[in-house]
Parts: C-alpha cells; structure tokens; sequence
C-alpha cells in the first residue's frame, strides 16, 4: 500500500490469504479515501446469461442512509463507464415507487431524488423490486413514467449489505455467474481485495480491473493536468 501511496507502483490487489477486513483496515489507514469521498464501497460485476450485472455495495456499508446510497450510486455508474457500460441504474426494495413509507423505502426513494437533482443526465430510478427492475416490458407496463423506460438495467443498487452480499452470492452457487470483485470504490488509488482463497481466475480477473482502474485515473489526471489531447 505504501508503494502505490508513493506512486512506486500504479495498483495492487491483496487477501487472497488473508481475512477481508485484515486486509481493507491497513489499505484504508496508508490510502484512504478519494478527495470529497464521504464512504467508499465496493461492487461485483456477476457475469449472467443475460449478460454483466453490476451488483453495489457488496462487502462495506452495512446500512447506508439515502446521501450515501446516493453516493454509492454516483460511485458505480463511474466504475460502468470506466468499463465500457452505459450505466442504466436501478435502486432496489420491496417497494415501489412510493408503495410503502417505511424508512427502509423512503431511504431508497430519497437517495434517487438527491442523483435526479446532482445529476440528471443519469439513468437512474427507484425505489423498484427487483423483478420489475430486470423485467423492462413488465416494468413498462406498469410504471411507464419510470426514466428507466424500456432500457435494459444493467446496474443493481442494494438498500443495504444483507442484501446485497446475499444476491450476489446467490447469482454465484446457484446460477454459476462469474464473479468479479469486490471491486473498491472511492479510494485515492487503484487499491483491490481478493476474496479469501480466491481462485487463479479471479486473481487474474481482479488484476485486468486493477489495472483498468489506473489507466483511467491516469486519464484524468491528465486531464486535469491539461496533457491529454485526441490522439492519447
């Protein structure tokens, strides 16, 4: 971690050996946080028959309020265009657009309101069931005003980690999707973590998005720095 701090190496991927939060615990004390970061998070890109999923948060936030959710989202829409996505976003619940005032709903619908207000360019929508979120002609049909329309979503956003780890391990034994991940969001580098006893194919998976991951923040910093022209 103190290499890639030091700019001596561009990534690193780490736990295959090791217990998941021995080895996130020193990554975020040497690396921290990205700049107006408020929670970094984690995400897995399930490869299904229907084709990439991205599934969020998947390893950290246990139970994000609607500004993080919000954030979180922000976070993983950044990680699908980085991998070639045009993200189509959907935050999942029980609920429906407003069918329940429940606070696990209302934390999900309010977290959509703050990403259609920061940014409205995002395809995004919620509060949604899952099915209907997958379904576009069901979903269509029972809640054309969705700005989802008849996309296909390609990017589920959980209300909290029970779930969200639960699904994606579900997609994993039952359907056997590919699995990548869990894929950091929010931090100052190009910083991943294993799974314990992680495969060769996942480790070898996991360094293709470590290294993705630096070739883009080396573009915006670029960028930023002005030195980036058409033909990079």
């Amino acid at each position: 971690a103190m290499m890639v701090l030091e700019g001596d190496a561009d990534g690193m991927i780490s736990g295959h050996s090791r217990a998941y939060s021995n080895v996130v615990k020193p990554i975020f004390e040497v690396i921290g946080k990205a700049n107006n970061v408020s929670k970094a998070a984690t995400a897995h890109i399930m490869i299904t028959q229907r084709g990439p999923l991205i599934l969020a948060d998947t390893s950290i936030n246990i139970d994000p309020n609607a500004e993080e959710l919000a954030e979180i989202t922000q976070m993983t829409a950044n990680l699908g265009l980085a991998f070639g996505f045009d993200p189509v976003l959907a935050l999942l619940s029980y609920s429906n657009f407003g069918s329940s005032n429940h606070p696990h709903a209302v934390k999900v619908r309010e977290a959509v309101k703050i990403l259609h207000s920061k940014n409205p360019q995002l395809i995004v929508d919620g509060e949604i069931q899952t099915d209907f979120a997958l379904n576009k002609k069901l979903r269509k049909s029972q809640f054309p005003f969705s700005t989802l329309g008849g996309k296909r979503v390609n990017t589920l956003i959980f209300p909290n980690l029970e779930a969200a780890n639960i699904t994606y391990k579900l997609l994993k034994e039952l359907h056997a999707a590919e699995s990548i991940g869990p894929i950091m969001l929010g931090l100052r580098k190009a910083v991943h973590v294993l799974q314990l006893g992680a495969s060769v194919e996942e480790m070898v998976n996991m360094t293709a998005v470590a290294v993705i991951d630096a070739q883009e923040r080396e573009k915006r910093r670029k960028v930023k720095m002005g030195l980036s022209n058409e033909t990079d």
